[in-house]
């Protein structure tokens, strides 16, 4: 009697509290928008929600973030739904196989992909209380999924830095220092990746543990809030060309629809806005497209502001701009999305079970060759997206050919990996595996050629017929040891192979690299090859069991030998077979370089290949001794004025003397010229001037011409050269810019031969003339040392797994 009294009071208590809900101004303790709310108060809102509303509001945690914040979701609906949440779910995914009888609309809000894009997570507070409070009758046949913060990392880092340096009260001049964030801006995660051009690649945690949930409900309307430059007026859908070609009439139409219903609510207010611009719907890895190609209405909202505005700022037209006003405009646009679904249930159904009938594709499936270990690595991405692949039959495929760029025939077998568009994630195979998407329109937002076997490094054919293909069954490498062994030894062609070479070399483990091809025991190894003797490794306690468990790991296959005299080739004790150094690595960071590609180093080495690196920031670089280092990593950036003549020198004596130089991208503009290492812009005749100008309405489509957005090209492989090790003789590169350089006198790894033209993807014709015989990546000597040019990006976003290797080499390979 007594626990059900204690109950009965509890579900009074929570009653009471649900009809006197706290606002976020009332529960935080200052009127919202009047400060930035730090994280962990963000939560504590969120959490209180859930506490005196369960019925209306489950809270889950779906992860954490490098730094261990909580990433949250929320499910806001009537008591009805959210006691029925899991079956509304499981009815819901069922049209995705046509059997479905869900009358609900699921609509997921996500906040705060990038961090210093504050205002969003506010508005989610607002948001949030108003769909419990006013606006509930939204929620009778409405799921609503909030995310109030994607990117908690970067948004804490924001906030944390303006609260540190704003005036009190705060000044709306934009010159004071609290519009001036620094180089680590709060946009990006811990390790500086852009979170909203990682849908697809899935190389972060956030987008990792996010999309698991997400798949688990595939919504109906999926919003990405952002936020612009200051002086932009709103921006939502529908947005602008080009629109991938699988994007389907009702998804275009219904970004129309809500679209007319945001105008009608800013034009009330008479708040300025845009639409149809700047923004468009191609490439697969933003939080408005992979939902498109999942059968969402997926959207990008944008508010003007951004890290420049903080709690307010004069614009360029004299107004004052508050973070009030933009919470305001974020909140309006949330709510008005969620009406619109609320009033559009059945259709939205009816649409996405029609999204998910089997389309009629130009190809029915793609037929992967190559390493194992590519093969494995693109099956891990398709798992994470739930993308179901198949094993090949030893038969013939004729098709595409993405190696020949025309039409060709490929050699199946019990080792290639089909995958095909026949299946309910068919539209997003489509999409990440054609060899070359569709283009409406040039002017893009970003890259414009990004397709999977590309990427991975691997031979495909996308055939238009149906292809032999059985269920797949993964064969697991085992990995023998063999005691007292003259030498164990194994290939190298692979991230699998770089983090089994990365792990050993850590753990004490001597290991040789073969500079020439052998054979030996009827097998043929290239160069690269890995060498590991008995006799090198005497003093290390364990040996046998470590290489074991270590080769285990990595899914490495060993060879037993008993002799290092080879059948054919250089011989164990050889100057070709050397012993590879144990680098000490440093990566520099700060003002003059890419925090993007800065993260994209850091990332490499903490993350992918798990070896330990110095962080040398700008502030004391100049004061730190190099000789501590092997090799030094100069991300892309601009350090021209930064590497001024003492410390240029200074570096050159440091190769001099033995040291690796890793230049990348822009980097390679400061080793030009007199004060450089000899390497040379490429210089083009010039043309005769233009008969007539430009009219000002085409300048942009102009500037097009001189414009690469994101395009694979098909280059030259020097692989006898160590720095491309593991590769055959080509590699598609994925060029970013046009920055190009003339060959080497000798170590052009990777090159543009004449009239170089790209398999995929924009590149204008004024650009395409500068990159004809071009380096792509090269070595040279220097003294006792080395510069390694990297003219293009091998870790652009993680995703580019192909490229990763040639990284590996500069560390290991290049001595």
């Amino acid at each position: 009697m007594k626990k059900i009294f204690t109950l009965l009071v509890l579900s009074i208590a929570l009653n009471t509290y649900a009809q006197t809900l706290k606002s976020p101004s009332e529960f935080l303790g200052y009127e919202l928008g009047t400060e930035f709310s730090r994280h962990h108060e963000v939560v504590g809102y969120y959490k209180y929600l859930a506490l005196v509303a369960p019925e209306n509001v489950k809270l889950i945690t779906y992860g954490k973030t490098n730094e261990r914040r909580l990433l949250q979701l929320a499910y806001v609906s009537s008591a009805e739904n959210l006691a029925n949440l899991e079956e509304i779910r499981k009815e819901h995914l069922k049209n995705t196989t046509g059997t479905g009888t869900n009358d609900k609309a699921i609509v997921w809000l996500s906040y705060n992909v990038h961090g210093n894009e504050s205002v969003s997570t506010e508005a989610s507070m607002k948001t949030i209380y108003s769909l419990l409070t006013d606006k509930k009758e939204y929620l009778k046949n409405t799921i609503v999924i909030i995310d109030p913060c994607i990117n908690p990392d970067g948004r804490d880092r924001y906030v944390n830095w303006y609260n540190q340096n704003k005036n009190t009260p705060n000044q709306v001049d934009p010159n004071s220092v609290e519009h001036h964030e620094g180089w680590l801006s709060g946009r990006s995660n811990h390790y500086m990746f852009d979170l909203n051009r990682d849908w697809a690649w899935l190389t972060q945690v956030e987008s990792q543990q996010r999309l698991k949930i997400f798949n688990q409900w595939l919504p109906h309307v999926h919003v990405d809030f952002h936020e612009q430059g200051v002086d932009n007026p709103y921006y939502f859908a529908p947005a602008a060309e080009p629109y991938h070609e699988v994007i389907t009439d009702f998804q275009r139409e219904f970004q129309e629809t809500i679209g007319r219903n945001h105008a009608k609510y800013f034009d009330a207010k008479g708040w300025f806005y845009f639409t149809k611009e700047v923004f468009d719907l191609l490439y697969p890895s933003y939080g408005d497209t992979y939902p498109m190609y999942n059968g969402s209405i997926g959207m990008t909202y944008e508010q003007g502001g951004s890290g420049r505005a903080g709690l307010g700022i004069i614009t360029k037209n004299g107004d004052t701009l508050t973070l009030q006003e933009r919470i305001d405009h974020h909140f309006t646009t949330g709510l008005s999305t969620v009406e619109v679904a609320a009033r559009n249930t059945q259709r939205l159904n009816s649409e996405f079970k029609k999204f998910y009938q089997q389309k009629n594709f130009t190809y029915k499936d793609y037929v992967l060759n190559g390493d194992v270990d590519k093969i494995r690595a693109l099956s891990s991405l398709l798992n994470k997206h739930e993308i179901a692949y198949h094993q090949g039959t030893n038969s013939t495929v004729k098709g595409f050919g993405y190696q020949t760029n025309r039409q060709t025939s490929l050699k199946s077998n019990e080792n290639s990996l089909v995958v095909s568009t026949n299946q309910p994630k068919g539209t997003m195979v489509k999409v990440l595996f054609e060899p070359a998407a569709k283009l409406s329109d040039s002017l893009t937002y970003d890259i414009t050629a990004w397709s999977l076997p590309y990427a991975y490094g691997l031979d495909a054919v996308a055939s238009t017929n149906t292809v032999s293909k059985q269920n797949f069954m993964d064969q697991p490498i085992t990995t023998k040891v063999t005691s007292n062994a003259y030498a164990h030894v194994t290939d190298w062609n692979s991230m699998y192979d770089a983090r089994f070479l990365a792990e050993l070399l850590q753990k004490g483990i001597k290991i040789r690299a073969a500079h020439h091809s052998f054979t030996l025991n009827g097998k043929s190894f290239e160069r690269g090859s890995l060498i590991i003797t008995k006799t090198d490794n005497e003093q290390v306690a364990d040996f046998e069991t470590t290489l074991q468990e270590v080769a285990t790991k990595h899914y490495k296959s060993l060879e037993a030998v008993n002799t290092g005299f080879v059948d054919g080739g250089k011989d164990f004790g050889s100057s070709a077979v050397r012993m590879i150094k144990k680098p000490k690595v440093a990566v520099f960071n700060g003002k003059p370089s890419s925090t993007l590609q800065f993260g994209e180093v850091w990332h490499f080495f903490e993350q992918q290949l798990n070896y330990p690196v110095t962080i040398l920031n700008e502030a004391y670089f100049k004061n730190i001794d190099l000789d501590a280092y092997d090799v030094l990593i100069l991300p892309n950036g601009r350090y021209n004025s930064y590497l001024d003549e003492t410390t240029m020198a200074e570096l050159k004596d440091w190769v001099k003397a033995g040291g690796k130089l890793i230049a990348m991208g822009g980097a390679l503009k400061s080793l030009t010229g007199s004060n450089g290492f000899g390497l040379k812009i490429k210089e083009l005749e010039k043309e005769t001037e233009a008969t007539s100008p430009t009219p000002s309405h085409a300048i942009e489509r102009e500037r097009m011409k001189n414009a690469i957005t994101g395009a694979i090209f098909k280059t030259r492989v020097d692989n006898s050269n160590p720095l491309a090790y593991g590769y055959g003789n080509s590699y598609f590169t994925l060029k970013l810019g046009t920055d190009s350089y003339d060959y080497l006198k000798q170590g052009n790894a990777v090159y543009l031969e004449k009239d170089a033209t790209p398999v995929s993807g924009f590149a204008g014709t004024n650009a395409q003339k500068k990159l004809g015989n071009t380096l792509v990546f090269g070595n040279q000597n220097y003294g006792r040392g080395q510069v390694i040019y990297m003219v293009d990006n091998p870790l652009f976003r993680g995703f580019w797994e192909n490229g990763k290797l040639f990284f590996a080499n500069a560390l290991f390979m290049v001595d």
